[in-house]
């Protein structure tokens, strides 16, 4: 994939979680906003933060799991 494509993708998770964390604010949920903050600021495109690529793809899975769980646990709510 081209370079601009994940710095596409790095900018719309910093929006995404950016959201996600001042939704999570407003209902109160200090743990769930504070996790959407380390992850918004992990994803970041202004700063990279240098990982090996193997270890990027284990945060990927990760955060990609922990999104699928978010949203399958507010649909019971």
């Amino acid at each position: 994939m081209p370079y601009g494509y994940y710095q596409f993708v790095r900018f719309m998770g910093l929006i995404g979680f950016g959201f996600l964390a001042y939704d999570s604010n407003n209902k109160g949920n200090q743990t769930s906003m504070i996790v959407y903050i380390a992850l918004a600021i992990l994803f970041q495109p202004l700063f990279k933060i240098s990982f090996g690529r193997e270890l990027w793809n284990i945060i990927d899975v990760i955060a990609g799991l922990g999104l699928i769980i978010t949203v399958f646990l507010k649909k019971k709510s």
